[in-house]
């Protein structure tokens, strides 16, 4: 009776390690799959910038610097080695497309172009779904690593080595309110 017992416990004690070693792995993917469909949103807005540069070159003779510095940060974006790289290059090049289409508002023949026009709506489009993704990535980060600190699951990721994953961050210069000046 006492065998039957302890091999009870064993197989109890056996079947809850293996759970949440599969709970933490599944976790940990979800985490890595939202990582990628960041990704995917990136690699989608840079597919769509070289036309918006093209449409907008013809229109825009003068603003080939700011047209520059958008190829610049697309192609710092695809160089980017981590996530955070990445996300740091994304950021910047967020910010030069915002400043970007607010000067394109002064070119009324541009405004009308219905290329312009869908292309701006698509990067948009895909603007809204990179900050959807990344809000997805934050949480299941946030499930993957509270499943990391609660016990029993902290015995066990411990001893197989899950590391933690780190949030996305919002840079400082992206908190501050921006000034509105009529």
């Amino acid at each position: 009776m006492t065998i039957l017992i302890i091999i009870a416990i064993v197989v109890i004690i056996a079947v809850a390690w293996v759970s949440i070693y599969n709970s933490l792995v599944k976790t940990r993917m979800q985490t890595k799959e939202s990582w990628s469909q960041i990704d995917v949103q990136l690699k989608r807005r840079n597919d769509l910038i070289p036309n918006l540069v093209e449409t907008v070159k013809g229109y825009v003779k003068h603003e080939s610097g700011t047209l520059e510095e958008v190829t610049k940060l697309r192609q710092e974006v695809e160089r980017a080695a981590t996530p955070a790289d990445k996300m740091v290059a994304s950021n910047q090049l967020t910010g030069v497309l915002s400043g970007f289409f607010a000067r394109a508002e002064a070119y009324p023949d541009l405004k009308a172009n219905t290329n312009f026009t869908k292309l701006q709506e698509e990067l948009t489009n895909t603007e809204n779904k990179i900050a959807y993704s990344r809000q997805l990535f934050n949480s299941t980060t946030a499930l993957y690593n509270t499943k990391l600190q609660q016990f029993p699951s902290n015995i066990v990721a411990g001893i197989h080595h899950f590391e933690p994953s780190e949030f996305l961050q919002v840079p400082e210069a992206e908190k501050e309110v921006p000034t509105v000046k009529f």
